[in-house]
C-alpha cells in the first residue's frame, strides 16, 4: 500500500518502510519541515510509485514484507543515477551498510534513530544533489569543471577522460568536485566529511574511504591513476602537469559543497 500526501512545493521524499508506526512519525515530521511526502511500505510498491511519482529522495529501509530494500535502490539508481538515496535500517553491521552505499546509497541513518538527525540527513543529500537553487531557474547549463584530463559535468553528473566516461552518483560527484576545487592541496578528511556529507563530528566514520574506492574502481579504467592518498591526513588529486593542463572552469560554476 502506498499514499501520496504532502505539499507540492518542496522536494519530495519517498519513505519507504513497513512498521506503520515510524512511516507515520516519518512522514509528518517531514510535512511539518515542507517536504512532499509519499509512503510505500514493500520493495514492489516503493518501485512503481517512484516510476510514478519520480520523488527526489528516497528513504529506504532495507528489512521489507516482500524483499531487500536495497534491491529498491538498485533498480531505481539505474533507472536515475541523480536520485538520491538515505538508507534507514536497524542493521548497523559495517558490511551491509557499506553494501548498500556501494550500491548507490548516499547516506544512512541506524534505528533507532533522532528524528532531526534524518531530516539533515535529507537536506544534506539533496544539496549534494540538487547544487543549484531551484528559485534562480531557468538556470544556464551547469558549468564544466576541469583538472587535467578530467573533466566534470554538472548538468548529467557524468566524469569524462580520453577512455571514456563515467556517470557518478551525487555523492561521488559531489566528492570529486571538492577534490578538483582543492587540487592545490591534499584534503584532510575532515574536511571531506564536513563540506561533502555535512558531518561536524564524525572523524572515525569510513565513509570517505568508501567512497574514494568507489571513485577509483570508475576513474582509474579510464586514465592513469588520478586520486592520490596522504595516508593519515586526506586525499588529493595528481599534478595537472601529467594530465594536460591546470584545473580550470567553464563560465561561472552553481556553487557546491
Amino acid at each position: 500500500m502506498s499514499t501520496h500526501h504532502g505539499r507540492a512545493d518542496g522536494p519530495t521524499v519517498l519513505v519507504v518502510e513497513d512498521e506503520a508506526s515510524i512511516a507515520d512519525v516519518l512522514a509528518i515530521t517531514l510535512r511539518f519541515h515542507g517536504f512532499a511526502v509519499l509512503t510505500a511500505a514493500g520493495v514492489h510498491a516503493a518501485i512503481d510509485l517512484a516510476r510514478k511519482a519520480r520523488p527526489d529522495v528516497l528513504l529506504l529501509d532495507i528489512s521489507l514484507p516482500d524483499g531487500d530494500g536495497r534491491q529498491v535502490c538498485r533498480v531505481l539508481r539505474a533507472e536515475r543515477p541523480e536520485l538520491a538515496v538515505v538508507f534507514l535500517t536497524a542493521r548497523d553491521a559495517p558490511a551491509e551498510i557499506v553494501g548498500g552505499l556501494a550500491l548507490g546509497g548516499d547516506d544512512y541513518v541506524t534505528k533507532p534513530f533522532n528524528i532531526d538527525e534524518v531530516v539533515a540527513r535529507i537536506r544534506a543529500v539533496l544539496r549534494r544533489a540538487r547544487p543549484a537553487n531551484p528559485a534562480a531557474e531557468p538556470l544556464p547549463r551547469a558549468a564544466a569543471l576541469r583538472h587535467g584530463d578530467l573533466e566534470l559535468d554538472e548538468a548529467t553528473y557524468t566524469a569524462r577522460r580520453p577512455g571514456g566516461s563515467a556517470e557518478l552518483t551525487p555523492t561521488e560527484f559531489a566528492l570529486l568536485r571538492h577534490l578538483v576545487r582543492h587540487a592545490d592541496r591534499i584534503v584532510p578528511k575532515e574536511q571531506l566529511l564536513r563540506h561533502v556529507w555535512h558531518y561536524e563530528h564524525a572523524a572515525e566514520s569510513t565513509v570517505v574511504e568508501t567512497y574514494i574506492s568507489y571513485l577509483r574502481r570508475k576513474l582509474d579504467p579510464l586514465g592513469p591513476p588520478l586520486i592520490t592518498t596522504r595516508r593519515g591526513v586526506g586525499y588529493g588529486l595528481r599534478s595537472p602537469a601529467r594530465s594536460g593542463g591546470a584545473a580550470t572552469e567553464s563560465h561561472n560554476p552553481v556553487e557546491g559543497p
